[in-house]
């Protein structure tokens, strides 16, 4: 439920509630008043008029109060009182302190404890009292009118209505009940702001905490939400909850790229330092005159020439590794034939090898219309770097290098596939791992910068493929990568 109709349906509500409440207010008040619990559908059925007095309450009045004022000695007339009757209404007649009549049988206790006594104040001011009053068990509403006969006794007229039992209760506990509708009200408003404070304040003060703890660094927790809910604040906090992820991943990303600047100076540093040391050691036994001899000298400078290219070598894969891990280097892919392509590298590379006493062979088991979408000097520097890598490591007198290429449904599987001495189970995951060496495992000194595998990789993701190796210690060691297919 959105936010917007929760609201609505709280404000309809509270409204509802209190029309509700009025209307029994009122109800109440009315039925306080008259006794009359019909009163509603009189009022909707015969356009009747609301008054104090029912039709046949006045008129029996009006009958009793013009006689009292005319000759109030008739009113001891019993015939004459009781033609006035009416249905539904009885009449008292009360001198001095006794009933003379009355429409229905009345003791005295009744007289003294329920009846009002007489009021003299009433008699000059010409007003009447009207309230309700309990006799033998029923509930009557009544018109109280106090006059004074000839001789100056005292002289009292009931007018009087039946009424429903709960009237007289209604009256006496109306300030009762008028109290606890109020209260009621009242509770049912701090419900209603209960329950919007629980869906709505209680979340918002959730995310205040969590933008609490994230000011502060705190980014390794996470913010509860419903999945499926189309709430605004439930969405407000799942947007909050992905800003937080993407944050802690920037932040982790970031802490990466730190640890890896710090391995990267400690490896560039080692790295950098052994040729530096031979270059400054072979330069000092020059000027101290180690190098006596033409063939000592030439040695020496030999020496030197090859160490400064290796640092060369090993700063240029070093800036290569840089951008490619920072993505700045430019790609050109192009569609090519990858029989075509593999077959053509393999003729380049087999002389070069062959001086090297190493034996390179190609095989396929693709189509000839087999296409690839590659940077072909990208790829051609990948290869380059897996062979390289395999001579490194070859300790037979038999060395042997194949090319193998291979398909699934939709890629191309490119197999490097050497007989050298092979890499132990434990290193084979890291061998992809930027100056990562696995020299324990190919027990030779081989140097290296241990950027080759690393580059390599980053190449050949950026390719959208996958690369990975198995090995077989002091057997052969395969290196795989895969390319995806395209239809020219």
């Amino acid at each position: 439920m959105s936010l917007k109709l929760r609201f609505l349906l709280t404000y309809l509500s509270m409204v509802l509630v209190f029309v509700l409440l009025l209307l029994l207010f009122g109800f109440l008040v009315f039925f306080s008043i008259t006794g009359d619990a019909n009163f509603l559908q009189k009022t909707y059925s015969n356009a009747y008029v609301y008054k104090l007095l029912t039709p046949e309450e006045e008129t029996t009045f009006l009958n009793v109060k013009l006689l009292s004022q005319e000759d109030p000695n008739q009113l001891l007339n019993q015939q004459i009182i009781k033609s006035y009757e009416q249905e539904g209404i009885d009449v008292i007649v009360r001198k001095n302190e006794e009933v003379t009549y009355s429409s229905f049988s009345i003791d005295q206790r009744t007289v003294d404890k329920e009846l009002p006594h007489f009021n003299e104040k009433s008699t000059k001011s010409a007003t009447y009292e009207q309230d309700i009053i309990r006799i033998k068990n029923k509930f009557y509403s009544y018109i109280k009118l106090d006059f004074f006969f000839p001789n100056r006794d005292e002289g009292t007229v009931f007018v009087l209505r039946s009424i429903s039992p709960y009237v007289g209760i209604v009256h006496k506990v109306f300030p009762f009940l008028f109290i606890f509708l109020l209260l009621l009200f009242v509770v049912i408003i701090g419900f209603v702001n209960y329950v919007v404070s629980r869906s709505v304040i209680k979340p918002i003060y959730r995310l205040k905490r969590a933008a609490e703890r994230i000011r502060q660094g705190d980014v390794h927790f996470s913010i509860p939400y419903k999945h499926n809910s189309k709430d605004e604040i439930n969405e407000l906090t799942n947007s909050f909850e992905e800003m937080r992820k993407k944050l802690q991943s920037s932040i982790d990303l970031q802490v990466h790229y730190e640890e890896n600047r710090k391995q990267l100076l400690s490896s560039i540093s080692h790295d950098l330092k052994t040729p530096i040391t031979s270059i400054i050691g072979y330069v000092e036994g020059i000027q101290d005159g180690v190098a006596n001899t033409p063939e000592k000298l030439e040695k020496y400078l030999s020496t030197i020439s090859t160490k400064a290219k290796d640092m060369n070598s090993l700063i240029d894969e070093l800036f290569l590794f840089s951008k490619l891990d920072l993505h700045e280097v430019p790609f050109h892919f192009e569609t090519v034939n990858i029989n075509d392509f593999m077959e053509n590298l393999n003729q380049e590379m087999q002389f070069e090898l062959e001086e090297k006493g190493v034996l390179l062979r190609f095989y396929t088991t693709l189509s000839k219309r087999a296409y690839v979408k590659v940077d072909t000097d990208k790829l051609r520097r990948v290869i380059m770097n897996l062979i390289t890598n395999s001579i490194k490591f070859m300790d037979k007198e038999d060395k042997r290098i194949e090319l193998v290429l291979s398909e699934n449904e939709s890629e191309v599987i490119v197999r490097i596939v050497d007989n050298g001495c092979g890499i132990e189970p434990r290193a084979l995951p890291y061998i992809f791992n930027k100056f990562y060496r696995a020299e324990e495992s190919r027990n030779t000194q081989t140097g290296g910068s241990g950027l080759g595998l690393a580059i390599a990789k980053q190449i050949i993701d950026s390719h959208g493929g996958s690369i990975w190796a198995t090995s077989t210690l002091h057997k052969e060691t395969s290196i795989y990568f895969s390319l995806r297919k395209i239809t020219k």
